[in-house]
């Protein structure tokens, strides 16, 4: 695949311009109190992943937080292939497409006025590039202090622009000498990473989370529960205490863009570190090679939402 330069560009509520020079309001609601959503796909071969699913899951957090979206599917579609051909980006690159909707721009005040028109912003760059050894060997993951915030509270459900408790999540997992956090709900029980979904092997059992326990309802988790049924294994949701992790014998991420990532170290709740197989146990690799292989029948039978 070609991997050539192009453009970073953003645009805003229809207008395009170079990522650093793009500009929102300072009385826009989603850099006041991040009242916003948005979503993140990448493409392969021109083709947005889960386009569909993507638009689903923001007209629902949508609906969560009580947010009328003023732009249509088509309309925001369109606006991203504007986007595109002004970052000149090569047929054959894939890219990194996020886009935000917020409430609006109105009157500095909590409650928002009933005639706001939703905003957005549309980001286009590169597609993230993973450190290497996070797939040759495995992510490093720490139980964290800072727990998710509880369902009741702000469901992690919303996939909403307000990122500080997972930043407060990640930012200690750092300081432990991890690289990414493996949050816990205010009950002890595990939830997600601060950015992705996660998977174990907990006696012999493939689990995952469930949505009970305080997640996002991840589009590439569903897509690998479905994958791991059609292949003859079956992913459980479950709920997951933290004490069990001192039994898993593997554990991978997923996300639209790091894909199945396999995890090689737990530092669990007591401050022990459990190793695992580097570059994922016979399951996560099953599961790897099973995605990739369903990203390509997806492409081909998904060509005409080609963005390029």
């Amino acid at each position: 695949m070609h991997v050539g330069p192009f453009r970073r560009m953003a645009n805003v509520n229809g207008e395009i311009t170079p990522l650093e020079d793009a500009r929102i309001s300072v009385l826009d609601r989603g850099f006041l109190y991040g009242d916003s959503v948005y979503e993140v796909f990448r493409t392969y071969s021109g083709v947005p992943m889960f386009c569909h699913e993507h638009f689903d899951r923001m007209d629902n957090s949508a609906r969560l937080i009580h947010m009328t979206i003023s732009q249509s599917r088509e309309e925001m579609l369109d606006q991203m292939r504007r986007t595109a051909r002004a970052a000149e980006v090569p047929a054959s690159q894939d890219i990194y497409v996020r886009w935000h909707v917020t409430r609006g721009t109105g009157a500095l005040d909590l409650v928002p006025a009933r005639d706001l028109r939703s905003s957005f912003v549309i980001i286009l760059k590169e597609v993230p590039s993973w450190n290497p050894e996070f797939y040759s060997r495995g992510m490093r993951l720490a139980v964290t202090r800072v727990r998710r915030n509880p369902v009741e509270a702000l469901s992690p459900d919303i996939k909403s622009g307000n990122y500080l408790n997972n930043i407060l999540g990640v930012a200690e997992a750092i300081e432990l000498g991890a690289d990414d956090c493996l949050m816990l709900n205010p009950s002890g029980i595990v939830t997600e990473a601060s950015n992705s979904n996660v998977f174990f092997v907990i006696d012999d059992r493939l689990v995952t989370p469930s949505a009970k326990s305080g997640v996002l309802r991840g589009i590439t988790k569903a897509a690998i529960q479905r994958l791991s049924a059609e292949a003859g294994f079956s992913v459980h949701e479950t709920s997951i205490p933290a004490s069990h992790l001192e039994r898993a014998t593997e554990c991978f991420v997923t996300s639209a863009t790091r894909e199945a990532m396999p995890v090689a170290s737990l530092r669990l709740e007591n401050g022990a570190w459990r190793e695992l197989p580097p570059g994922g146990g016979p399951v996560t690799r099953r599961v790897a090679q099973a995605y990739k292989q369903y990203v390509d029948r997806y492409v081909r039978e998904n060509s005409l939402l080609r963005l390029l």
